[in-house]
Formats: structure tokens, sequence, C-alpha cells
């Protein structure tokens, strides 16, 4: 109903396009809807539907075929995000594993690494998460305390992170350490870290208002030995890889904001349309009829702009400012759309056998993880008077001396 407004996406206009969405809904309504509910009661979903999505060449959609990935370019992996939120599906952490993880070991793994963790990644036989958030650093990323020791062949690892999305099923995890800690040649590095490891501890999922059904969870480390082939990039260099790939862990924050406001307006469509009150549908009403024909229109305005991001992500052009803008703008509209939807419901969108309840509770994290939107307004804010930022950078370092 709602295509009948929006112009046609060309980004998804192919045939493939067309075909893997097919095949992505008929997976969703199937597979992964049916079991929303159990996954809740448990916090965390089944390793099956993980080895599921691997055999519809669902994950590490955009990877090389060499490594087990489908080859495609990122607009499909964008496609997937999308039609997940659309229907509310945030159990598995896809994305995460797929559009983060998997890029940090594509673009910075030595050979060994990449021939290792990517093909058990794409066939979902390999859980992964990423280890960054501690419990006194989170957008702070230089402020981590989590050290990683040198002991000659080995790095000796300990610390914590916490709000780790797929933490409790994950079978590796990218983790943040500092290196050299105390010496001048102090920094951020990155470690492939198995779970299996003597000394790396998971905590229980956490109890969340929304989000349910994904493991988040602490990850625990003492005096975890990882050998020197773990480390992803050379030493030091993590916080630039983290800065270098933080931009598109951004955009797919954005693209699942988008999905899931379309989903949250085609819901409220059909319901307002059958639901009646003083004789007549809601949809009658000129109130409803403004609420989305406003949503209709943010929506709008926001996927024109996601997919020229996609566009230059594929490109290799998205800037950090650009998806900066687009985490926080489209996160923010998601909420608001979202918050408008529900109050058409009335008393049953506050109840949680309502698609739209989910919603209201889920997308709310959106704001707050991948770098709060104050943080991404920063970022933006950084690019638009950069040269200003660097006088006044000099004119301290002048005083200083």
């Amino acid at each position: 109903m709602l295509q009948n407004v929006l112009l046609e996406r060309k980004i998804y206009a192919s045939e493939e396009h067309k075909m893997m969405q097919g095949m992505i809904q008929d997976f969703i309504a199937n597979e992964l809807a049916p079991q929303t509910e159990e996954w809740e009661k448990k916090g965390m979903v089944s390793r099956e539907i993980w080895k599921r999505a691997g055999d519809l060449g669902l994950l590490c959609i955009d990877m090389p075929e060499q490594y087990g990935g489908s080859g495609l370019d990122f607009s499909y992996s964008a496609l997937f995000m999308e039609e997940l939120a659309k229907k509310g599906i945030s159990g598995p952490g896809y994305s995460l594993h797929s559009d983060i993880v998997a890029p940090y070991i594509l673009k910075w793994g030595t050979d060994a690494q990449k021939e290792k963790y990517l093909p058990p990644m794409a066939t979902g036989e390999m859980i992964t998460s990423i280890g960054m958030t501690e419990p006194n650093c989170g957008s702070d990323l230089q402020a981590l305390r989590t050290t990683a020791k040198d002991a000659g062949d080995h790095y000796v690892v300990n610390g914590q992170k916490t709000f780790i999305t797929n933490g409790y099923l994950s079978d590796m995890s990218i983790v943040a350490v500092k290196t050299n800690s105390g010496t001048p040649e102090e920094g951020v590095s990155l470690l492939i870290m198995e779970s299996a490891m003597e000394g790396f501890e998971k905590g229980v999922p956490f109890k969340k208002i929304g989000m349910k059904a994904q493991d988040t969870c602490e990850l625990f480390f003492d005096n975890v030995k990882v050998p020197k082939e773990n480390l992803l990039g050379k030493e030091g260099y993590g916080f630039k890889i983290m800065m270098t790939e933080l931009a598109r862990e951004r955009l797919t924050v954005a693209i699942a904001a988008v999905g899931g406001a379309q989903g949250a307006i085609e819901d409220t469509i059909e319901y307002t349309s059958v639901r009646t009150a003083f004789k007549q549908p809601i949809a009658g009403f000129q109130n409803t009829q403004f609420k989305l024909a406003e949503a209709a229109t943010l929506l709008q305005i926001h996927q024109a702009f996601i997919d020229r991001c996609t566009e230059d992500l594929i490109a290799g052009k998205l800037s950090a400012e650009s998806a900066s803008m687009a985490k926080f703008s489209a996160t923010d509209m998601h909420s608001k759309v979202v918050d408008e939807c529900l109050q058409l419901f009335g008393g049953y969108g506050y109840m949680w056998e309502y698609p739209i309840a989910r919603q209201y509770a889920d997308n709310r994290v959106a704001r707050i993880y991948a770098g709060t939107n104050e943080i991404m307004k920063l970022v933006v804010a950084r690019g638009l008077f950069k040269e200003l930022f660097a006088q006044m950078k000099a004119m301290r370092k002048q005083q200083k001396k």
C-alpha cells in the first residue's frame, strides 16, 4: 500500500534485488517471526537460525566468493537489513556479524586470518561480536582500560567489555585493547579473541527494555593468552582502524531505522483502515491522515539520503560526516514515526503482542549505540569547522611553548 505513494527506489530495482527480497521475506515470515516470542523469553536466538541464514547466502553478502561470501555489493546487505527492520526482527545480530566484523577482517586481516575466520562466518557456523565498549568507556574509545601485555609470542589480556551484541553466542570477538600500557608507545590495538580461550568468560544476557531476543552481555578477560598472529592490523593502529570502519557501522544503523519506520507506517495504515471509532475507520479522521502523511514524507526524504550514502559506501566514498548525519537523523526520524504510529493504535499499541509495541521498545537504543546521536552531531560539526578547529589546535600548541 505504501509503495503507491513512495517512488520506486532505484537501488533495489534490479531483478536480482527483487528475487532476493522475496526470499528474505519468506525467511522472515516462515522461520524468524514465528520464533520471536520464544527467543525473547530465552534472551537469545538459536544457533540453528544462524546456520539457516548461512545456507541461504544471507551472511557476509558482500564478501568475496573465495571466502564463502556471495560476492554481491553492499546494497544487497542493506536490503536484508531493511526487510528485517520492517518486521521488527531484532533477535539475530546478523548485521553486526556480516557488516562490521567481517569487513574488519577482510580489510585489515592477514591471509591466514581471512582463511580461518571468514568462511565459517559466511556459513553461520561461527558467530562473532566486537568488543569496544567498557563499563567506564563508551564513546571515548581512547579511554579503554582492557590491557594486552606483551609476553613474547603472545599477549596476556585482562579487562572487561559490556553491552556486547551477539556476546553470549559468539565464538570469536574482535576486542579493542591497550598495548604498551603506561609507556610512551601506548596505543589501542585490536585482537581476534576466541571464546574458547582459557580465561575468556561471558556474563549472562542482559534484561533489556527492547531487542529482548538479541543476546547482549559482558565479556571478561582474566589473563587470556592471545597469540601474536591474532593481532588485527598493526600494533597501535586499532583506533585508526576503528575510525575508518565506523562509517559503515553507522550507516547500517540508519538503514535499519529507515526499514523500521517503513514497517511501522505500513502496519499503522493497515490497522487504522480496519479499526473503527465513531462509526468510521480511524483512517477516515483528518488527524490520522495528516500524521501518516507527515510520517511518509519523513521516510521518503530519509530513504533518498540513505540510498545515496549506500551508493557512496559501495564506491568507497562514504565520509564520516555523511554517515553521522544519516545515523542521527534517521534514528531520530524513526523514533518520531514509531511514537506517532503507536498513538494511532491507541491502547492496543501499548500491548506487547502488537508489533508496534516491540518497535517502540526496540528502536530507542539506536540513538545510543554505534556512537550516541550527540557524538554524531559533534562529528558533523567538526567537519563543518575543520579549518577553524585546526587553527585553534595550532594556537593552543603555540601557547604551551
